[in-house]
């Protein structure tokens, strides 16, 4: 690979109130519909007003503004709204906003981590700015998990002793900016019992593979999200694999994105595996197969 890919990426700006702007990356978006008549879902969450049938799809309708801890849209804003229309984690649904913006290309390294101050429940991934204004990026998946917190509860894949027995030693590092997907993850493994490291954005685990790999203790299998402030999953795998000390690392790239696109940009910058988020059952698999992989490394070397 001789040269790197630009990461910059669409980005949609939305408002949910009269005076912030509001973001989402372009992957997860599949259209963008104006408001229309829809059925009532009986026993949904409050966030949810109803079912739009959209080309011939039933398409749940989440009022975003009220799911974030804005005032809901009314009636008499309706006919102004519009539907941003998801795939995001094998599950596609509709936001209801008050008003497009833009569509923007952003670099993911201009995008900051969310003040620390703002307390665990606020839904951003990031801040960034657009024509000196502040635009907050949204945490689609801990939305998607209030709203749908059963689909939080996942069966967990067990593992023979002797799997289990060849994935302890591996030294595995997670990564993801998302407080839902890191415990998702967590709790996947926690469930077998294989240890781990958490990085919460992508220059922080490089920063943690270049100071294992010194300390003779280098990272052998990676899990990291696409969509993350700063360094992303694309230049952190690229960097990774560029990095001879890094290199050897299998790497699985995790999304909530359901796309094509994603995997064969993923497989480009040298990612082992492309998954979309969240089965357990694949991503425990996609570990197995790492660490067959570092044993074959090993075996070749010795």
């Amino acid at each position: 690979m001789s040269s790197k890919a630009s990461h910059s990426q669409g980005v949609l700006l939305f408002k949910l109130n009269a005076t912030q702007l509001f973001a989402m990356g372009t992957l997860k978006v599949k259209e963008l519909v104006r408001y229309s008549k829809m059925s009532k879902l009986p026993n949904s969450h409050p966030t949810v007003i109803g079912t739009a049938t959209i080309r011939s799809r039933s398409i749940p309708i989440i009022d975003m503004a009220k799911a974030v801890g804005y005032r809901a849209i009314s009636e008499e804003e309706l006919k102004d709204s519009y539907i941003i229309i998801t795939d995001c984690q094998r599950k596609e649904v509709g936001f209801l906003v008050r008003g497009i913006d833009k569509i923007i290309n952003c670099n993911w390294k201009d995008i900051k981590p969310p003040p620390s101050n703002v307390g665990r429940d606020a839904f951003l991934t990031g801040v960034t700015q657009f024509n000196n204004k502040i635009v907050q990026l949204l945490d689609v998946e801990l939305l998607l998990s209030n709203v749908y917190p059963d689909d939080a509860v996942h069966s967990y894949p067990s593992l023979t002793d002797i799997q289990r027995e060849m994935v302890k030693p591996l030294n595995i590092l997670l990564v993801d900016d998302s407080r839902v997907a890191r415990k998702q993850l967590s709790d996947a493994l926690n469930g077998l019992n294989i240890p781990y490291k958490v990085a919460t954005n992508g220059q922080e685990a490089l920063d943690v593979m270049k100071q294992s790999a010194t300390a003779d203790e280098q990272v052998h299998l990676l899990v990291s999200d696409i969509e993350m402030p700063g360094l992303d999953g694309y230049e952190l795998a690229f960097e990774v694999k560029n990095t001879p000390h890094l290199a050897s690392a299998y790497i699985i790239l995790h999304t909530s994105l359901s796309s094509e696109i994603s995997v064969s940009q993923a497989h480009q910058v040298g990612a082992n595996e492309a998954l979309t988020k969240f089965d357990a059952t694949e991503l425990i698999e996609a570990i197995l197969r790492g660490a067959q992989h570092h044993y074959e490394l090993e075996s070749q070397m010795a």
